[in-house]
């Protein structure tokens, strides 16, 4: 049997988002599943020793009766969930398998799931400081130190396609960071997608890996948005960066943007009840007279007419009291009368010309 090795790993980023000390085949997370839910290390999957529950009940005999009775039965809880992930999960593969494991802090979860697979013969080791290390990071990348990153933001009304727009930008090779994407929000009131928001640990943690694939040498472009997506903030390192950030302007008339919402908004108008109640929350906004009638236009399936309404009446007056004394430089207007796949591909083309000027 191969003798366990005390050696732990420290933790830094690679360009790739990998963990430096190249060659770890997986990163395991040994957390409990709600820990694992909130947030973990990018690329990393959930195999917990100890559940939610017996998380708990170890938790409170150690408190309460004794650190040893507690030590005892959480190491056999331990053993058991390990045993199970094995003949579960890892039974493919091989000797030469590297995987790198953490917990908490790099204690006695990790250490004791990695004790048993390096007896097997695996090359595990343990993540030193275990998730606190990398959510040290976070905070650092995020909080700490300005970002060093030329960030440029994509603005213009809704309905301007500008998320659509980032993705056909990426594909031009321009660098992007979608933070709607990240967020898994649309960004206003009609805005969450299908399933919740990420946590907001979670939701930095995506970020900073998106963040160390950039290369730190050429613009990066991000729609300009508020300070919160959804329920989620957006660090304060990036929304500085943002807010002082030049802006490339995207200008369509209310028809095309309209168009382009009904199609965008489709799934939407499909749960006909579910947008209802969203449109409802707009009453001390826009007043009862106008909602009354974008219920009438849903019912009648008019989502066209909905989304113009929509347009003039909600989001361009909400637009232009975000805009309302935003005297950051703006590096060109793009205009366009369509916003169909074929206008999208071509401003996005005109987008990466001004970034690479």
């Amino acid at each position: 049997m191969a003798k366990r090795s005390d050696a732990s790993v420290p933790f830094t980023l690679t360009e790739t988002g990998a963990l430096a000390g190249a060659g770890f085949d997986t990163i395991i997370d040994v957390r409990s599943p709600s820990e694992y839910a909130e947030d973990h290390l990018p690329g990393a999957i959930s195999l917990p020793v100890l559940s939610d529950a017996e998380r708990a009940e170890v938790g409170t005999i150690y408190v309460q009766d004794s650190p040893f009775r507690a030590r005892k039965i959480g190491a056999a809880k331990v053993a058991r969930n390990a045993a199970r992930h094995i003949e579960d999960s890892l039974m493919g593969f091989d000797g030469g398998w590297r995987p790198l494991v953490y917990c908490w802090r790099g204690g006695q979860r990790s250490g004791a799931f990695t004790s048993i697979l390096q007896q097997i013969g695996w090359r595990a080791e343990v993540l030193q400081g275990g998730y606190r290390t990398w959510r040290r990071l976070v905070v650092k990348t995020l909080y700490e130190e300005a970002l060093p990153l030329r960030v440029l933001r994509l603005d213009g009304f809704t309905g301007t396609a500008k998320t659509a727009l980032l993705a056909e930008v990426a594909a031009q090779g321009g660098q992007v960071i979608d933070l709607e994407g990240l967020a898994n929000h649309r960004g206003s009131i009609l805005g969450d997608v299908e399933g919740d928001q990420p946590a907001q640990k979670g939701f930095e943690s995506a970020l900073v890996a998106a963040l160390d694939r950039l290369d730190p040498s050429r613009p990066v472009l991000v729609e300009a948005e508020s300070a919160r997506i959804g329920r989620l903030r957006i660090p304060p390192q990036l929304w500085v960066a943002m807010r002082d950030s030049a802006r490339i302007v995207i200008e369509a008339p209310i028809a095309a943007r309209a168009e382009f919402l009904a199609e965008a908004y489709a799934d939407l108008a499909a749960d006909t009840s579910a947008l209802t109640e969203r449109l409802n929350k707009l009453r001390t906004l826009a007043g009862h007279e106008t909602v009354d009638g974008w219920l009438t236009l849903l019912g009648e399936g008019r989502l066209v007419d909905l989304s113009a309404s929509l347009v003039e009446r909600h989001y361009d007056p909400a637009y232009a009291r975000l805009r309302k004394g935003d005297e950051s430089p703006v590096l060109a207007r793009l205009q366009s009368d369509r916003l169909d796949p074929a206008a999208l591909k071509s401003l996005a083309t005109r987008i990466c010309d001004t970034l690479d000027a």
